[in-house]
């Protein structure tokens, strides 16, 4: 074997550990958030609002941070999950400790915790919980994406019209022309697809687009926690990711496609009207 597949073997078996690592730690810090849940939270302003989303926060993130620190002490850690564009060089924790968090405060099950190691703006391994349902999806770089332990796939469909498809929010108070951009495709894609979606987190949705239940998710602006977990989930089965106009995506493109490659262009196609 070259010096160059050792390197690239061990650094395979030293990510899938790290990788079962990670489980760990999102389990963890999933059940911890999985106590907190239950009734709607009482808020009567965006500052209440805002603490309790805070609170959820924080409670996954003392989980979380000592925990993934000692797995990479050297790597970076985004303080913000809503932060967009790109990393610099190195490693980095891209961690959304309560993704779908609104709906958690009011009592609605679509919620997550996810964690994504990226490397050189590139995910390398990614795990995403659902502790209600105690599934757990992950995805390591050229070894496959997983639904507790099974192989995922995307869809073999080639025919939008037959496709269930999604949308999410980008991030609250976004820019009003982006706003209007996503109105203009949910309409477009009312017309070409079977079903449309529109909710949040952007993680759940891509996660149905690697198991083969939807065909593709798009999105406009985007925070790189809603999106690399589930683009690595996507690419590692059998997925095409690109921005909305079929170009490569990239942590600074201003849309993201997320599709099964037979309704890839397709999608492309009605998202440039």
């Amino acid at each position: 074997m070259s010096e160059t597949l050792q390197t690239e073997a061990v650094t395979t078996a030293s990510d899938a550990h790290l990788l079962d690592q990670t489980v760990l730690a999102v389990r963890t810090a999933g059940s911890a958030l999985r106590e907190r849940f239950g009734e709607v939270a009482p808020y009567r302003t965006r500052e209440e609002l805002m603490d309790a989303l805070a609170a959820n926060d924080d409670t996954a993130i003392a989980i979380l941070r000592p925990r993934l620190t000692r797995l990479r002490p050297d790597a970076g850690w985004v303080e913000d999950e809503l932060d967009g564009g790109a990393l610099p060089p190195g490693e980095w924790w891209v961690v959304d400790p309560a993704e779908g968090n609104v709906n958690h405060l009011h009592a609605m099950p679509e919620w997550a915790v996810t964690a994504t190691l990226v490397r050189d703006n590139q995910p390398v391994l990614a795990v995403v919980h659902l502790p209600l349902t105690r599934e757990t999806y992950t995805a390591l770089a050229g070894a496959g994406a997983h639904l507790d332990g099974w192989p995922l796939r995307v869809s073999e469909t080639s025919d939008l019209g037959l496709s269930i498809v999604a949308t999410s929010q980008a991030r609250p108070d976004e820019d009003e022309e982006v706003v209007r951009r996503v109105g203009r495709s949910i309409t477009a894609m009312l017309r070409d697809a079977l079903v449309v979606r529109t909710s949040v987190p952007a993680t759940l949705h891509l996660a149905n687009v690697a198991a083969g239940r939807a065909g593709a998710f798009w999105q406009f602006a985007g925070a790189r926690a809603d999106l690399f977990p589930g683009a690595l989930l996507v690419l590692e089965a059998g997925g095409r990711i690109s921005d909305a106009e079929g170009r490569p995506w990239t942590p600074q493109s201003s849309g993201f496609l997320a599709a099964a490659p037979g309704v890839h262009a397709e999608a492309v196609a009605t998202l440039s009207r």
